[in-house]
Order: C-alpha cells, then sequence, then structure tokens
C-alpha cells in the first residue's frame, strides 16, 4: 500500500505552508502530495485566514519546487473552469513538474463557495453530472489528439471548434485521471470509462468496500481490459500515545473517539491495523488528509513508525 498527504489548504495555509509539507513529505518518502480544489473554508472552528489559493497555481509552484514527489487533486470542480482552458493548465503543469501530475477530477457540489466567488453553479445535479461528463470527454480528447491534428467537439452544453488541441502534457497519452465518490450507478460509469483510478473520500471501511465492488462490477460491464487502481482518503490523527492523540486531534476541531470511528485515529500500531483492513477491501492507495499543515512532525511519525510496517 502507498500513502500519500492531502492537504485542504482552503482551511487556512499560505502557499509557503503548502510547500513546507511538500518539501516533506517528498523527504520523508511520501509517493505524493495533493491538495483539494475549494474556494471558501469549512466549518466554523476555522476561519479560513489568510484565504484561498489556487489549486493549479499552486501545483505549478510546488512542482518546480520538488523533483521527485507527484501532485495532484482531490478533486477540482468541473464548475469552476471551462475544459479548454482547464485543460492548458494541466497539461502545463505536467510538463513543469516532468511528468508528475495526476488530474483528479469531480463534478462540483460546494454551492457556498460558488456564491461567494460568483461561479455559476447548476442547481440540478443531473445537469452538473452532464457538464462533468462532457468535460471529461473534452479534456481527455484533447490530449489525445495527435500532434497536428484538430479536435472538435458537439456537446449539449459545450462546442469546440476545430483547433491544435495543444500544449500536450508530458505523460503519454495524458496524465492520470482520479475520478472519485459513492454515487451508486453513474460514478461508477463514468470512472470505468475515463479513470485510472477510483477514490472514495472520507466513508466507512464497510462503504468503502461496497463502493469499490460497485465500481469492479462497472469496470466488468465495460468490457474495459485496462487496470482500475482503488484509493481511500481518510483524515489522520495518530500520535505515540493517548496525550498525542488528543492534542492533535484538538488542534482540528475534532474528538478523538469521534476520529477513531470515521477515520485514520490512534497510535501507529492501530494505524497500520486499520489501513491492513482498507487493504483488505481493496484499497492500493490511502491519501492522509492533514489538516494541521505545521505540524510536520505529524508526517514523520506515519513515516518512521506505519510505513516500514506496510512494506
Amino acid at each position: 500500500m502507498r500513502l500519500r498527504i492531502f492537504l485542504e489548504p482552503q482551511q487556512g495555509a499560505t502557499y509557503e505552508d503548502q510547500l513546507a509539507v511538500a518539501r516533506a513529505a517528498e523527504e520523508l518518502g511520501f509517493d505524493a502530495v495533493y491538495r483539494s480544489d475549494h474556494y471558501l473554508h469549512m466549518g466554523d472552528h476555522v476561519s479560513g485566514l489568510p484565504g484561498p489559493t489556487d489549486a493549479w497555481i499552486t501545483l505549478a509552484g510546488l512542482a518546480r519546487e520538488t523533483s521527485r514527489i507527484r501532485l495532484g487533486t482531490l478533486m477540482t470542480a468541473a464548475t469552476f473552469r471551462y475544459p479548454g482552458p482547464l485543460a492548458i493548465s494541466v497539461a502545463q503543469v505536467d510538463r513543469m513538474s516532468g511528468g508528475r501530475v495526476d488530474f483528479g477530477f469531480g463534478a462540483g457540489w460546494y454551492e457556498e463557495e460558488h456564491a461567494a466567488y460568483g461561479i455559476p453553479f447548476p442547481a440540478a445535479a443531473r445537469e452538473r453530472f452532464d457538464r462533468y461528463e462532457e468535460q471529461l470527454d473534452i479534456v481527455t480528447g484533447l490530449w489525445s489528439t495527435p500532434v497536428g491534428e484538430t479536435f472538435r467537439y458537439e456537446g449539449k452544453y459545450y462546442r469546440l471548434a476545430e483547433g491544435p488541441a495543444l500544449p500536450k502534457p508530458e505523460q503519454e497519452p495524458y496524465p492520470p485521471v482520479l475520478i472519485g465518490g459513492t454515487g451508486p450507478k453513474r460514478t461508477p460509469r463514468l470512472a470505468a470509462k475515463f479513470a485510472d483510478e477510483y477514490n472514495v473520500p472520507f466513508a466507512s471501511l464497510e462503504d468503502t468496500a461496497a463502493a469499490f465492488e460497485r465500481t469492479r462490477t462497472a469496470v466488468r460491464a465495460s468490457g474495459r481490459s485496462a487496470p482500475m487502481i482503488y484509493s481511500a482518503a481518510q483524515v489522520l490523527c495518530v500520535g505515540r500515545d493517548e496525550a498525542e492523540i488528543a492534542r492533535r486531534a484538538e488542534r482540528i476541531g475534532r474528538e478523538v473517539d469521534e476520529l477513531r470511528r470515521n477515520g485514520l485515529a490512534g497510535t501507529p500500531d492501530e494505524l497500520v491495523d486499520r489501513l491492513g483492513a482498507f487493504g483488505e477491501a481493496g484499497a492500493e492507495r490511502v491519501y492522509l488528509q492533514v489538516l494541521d499543515m505545521s505540524d510536520l512532525d505529524h508526517l514523520e511519525l506515519v513515516a518512521s513508525k506505519v510505513v516500514p510496517q506496510l512494506d
């Protein structure tokens, strides 16, 4: 199992905070650093200061200031950007990183942040998913178009005239695509069609296993031959003893007992057991949601006491 670090900068973080975590994660041997793509903080226990940072601008900076670790989003919202410019941005960051970008992409869901920054938000979930599916067609279609050929698209919501479909990403045919969520029908179908990795965020072990199985069923029904990677995201709160666990839980506004039920909380040995259960359910990667970016010792503890037991 590979462990990846997942950040929520909209809760309150500068670019420098994110860079410090990325550099520490790279030095400690973690597989990747991902970040959310949100413009508004969540919850009453945080102020969100100094304010949000844009996901792909941030990743462009990190691409130039790291050398090994993979970089990506969980998840870029389809509502935030037009598909053509989004394809350009992600391709450019992939080239800037030397081919270390993963493209996590979702339909968008947080209505309040759209209102806060003047971003249109289709009220109907069906329309959001229809737009999302067209964007998946367009972004992957632009990247897949051979150099020297043009790309045209006629959809209900998006229409592209004959265009050069440039630039191309560093990775061929394009960066790995991640699709996530626990929707029972459409999400598994879209994952089977477009995704290299299917992610279940912040769900119970039982619900994660059930979501994996729905997507496996969709993959088989699609006739797909390419492998699918299955992954989970869970909040992290690990400590050497109960006092350290409690201190870390308090810093992120959570209760220890609740985190033990709904996340990856406890001692390193407890974390190993919990990760093992997710592995038995089919998770090949786990994204550790690190909410306190100032606590780099948290990462060191996982790297030194948890990771060696997973090999």
